[in-house]
């Protein structure tokens, strides 16, 4: 048989009643030269039955003689994986088109410094699909982006639906495997850490299947210890800080350092994590807001340059709030850390003015949307 261009990594524990789905959503591609790799997970249920139900020469069945765990599971996937490219999507999801294949590889083989494509999900919700999931991304149309350019969005927020990616193997041989020191963040560090090296490649339509239910892992992994996801959302950037300085590129550690304040102001004013049943709220001290910071630099500057960020954020989220004493007071603590922030001496002194500050401020968001919805001839940024 000939070798296989693409391996399918397909994670596998209580999903049996799930995988022929997932399955034979890969048998109906129109692009063939694939493998299929059901990582058994020592599964309590049926699935050695089902994985040699299939009778395809492409798929192989690899039981664990104990349970690895979800990333030890995924790690020895790669490693077995004899693809050049390699697509891990647990059994629970499956593909929704199916030439979805076919234009992966056809984009992956064009370009050549592309680390990965990905596309948006579409939700399972009861077998029902919902909404998109995953839309933030480059935008509506196919395209291949600077890997920078693309980290520079992508460490603030993760918008890559991990079941939708395709890697090229040599990022996982090369840069990194999934980190087993972070079981919530493990995909989102990959996405950012393949960035940093090679670029993104996306593709518009919505072709993948992404299902969220009690046994997922997003659900099983917030329901176990809701603080851990928490903390994994702020280690993340000060890791890919780590490797951005490693690399070498200065500026993208100027933006790590800003996704970190980032971080830090959204976790203090009420982080909500979604599981399958509820929302759960979390919420970061100040107190553990500066001690994770004096964790994680010595640097004077650096730990001043997050503060007055992290002081900004909390000042701006209090102002929308219209708690606005408290917003002053933030406002004053980041200008003490970093004087020289034009945007917040503007903030701080429109809300000293008072009502008509707070009104002239409220206001800017819709005058904002009005002068972006016109389209100027021959002006530079507008459209005709």
């Amino acid at each position: 048989m000939t070798d296989p261009l693409v391996s399918f990594v397909v994670p596998c524990y209580k999903l049996a009643h799930l995988l022929p789905e997932c399955v034979h959503s890969m048998l109906a591609q129109t692009y063939g030269r694939f493998e299929v790799l059901i990582m058994d997970d020592c599964s309590p249920d049926e699935t050695p039955e089902v994985a040699r139900s299939f009778g395809d020469p492409r798929i192989r069945h690899i039981r664990n003689e104990s349970n690895l765990g979800h990333l030890h599971n995924y790690n020895k996937g790669i490693s077995l994986a004899r693809g050049k490219y390699v697509w891990l999507i647990s059994a629970d999801d499956r593909l929704r088109k199916p030439y979805v294949l076919e234009r992966y590889v056809r984009i992956m083989e064009r370009h050549p410094r592309a680390g990965y494509v990905f596309c948006p999900a579409v939700r399972l919700d009861d077998g029902q699909e919902t909404n998109v999931v995953g839309h933030a991304s480059p935008g509506g149309r196919d395209a291949v982006v600077s890997g920078h350019r693309f980290l520079i969005r992508l460490v603030n927020v993760n918008f890559v639906v991990a079941p939708c990616v395709m890697v090229r193997k040599e990022c996982y041989d090369k840069v990194s495997l999934f980190p087993l020191d972070m079981p919530w963040g493990c995909d989102w560090y990959l996405w950012c850490v393949f960035a940093l090296h090679y670029d993104v490649a996306y593709c518009a339509e919505p072709m993948v299947n992404y299902r969220r239910h009690a046994l997922s892992m997003t659900d099983t992994l917030t329901n176990q210890d809701l603080r851990e996801c928490a903390e994994e959302d702020v280690a993340l950037p000060w890791r890919i800080k780590q490797k951005a300085e490693e690399a070498g590129c200065l500026a993208m550690v100027k933006r790590c350092r800003i996704s970190i304040a980032h971080q830090y102001a959204s976790g203090i004013a009420s982080r909500k994590y979604r599981s399958s049943k509820s929302w759960h709220e979390y919420s970061l001290t100040l107190g553990q807001f500066e001690g994770s910071l004096l964790r994680n630099t010595s640097h004077r500057h650096e730990q001043n340059f997050i503060r007055a960020r992290v002081y900004a954020g909390l000042a701006d989220t209090y102002f929308w709030k219209r708690e606005f004493a408290r917003s002053l007071e933030f406002y004053e603590k980041a200008l003490q850390q970093d004087p020289w922030m034009v945007q917040v001496w503007a903030k701080y002194l429109l809300l000293r003015t008072g009502k008509a500050g707070i009104r002239f401020r409220e206001r800017l968001p819709a005058l904002r949307r009005t002068l972006s919805s016109m389209r100027l001839p021959g002006r530079p940024g507008y459209q005709g």
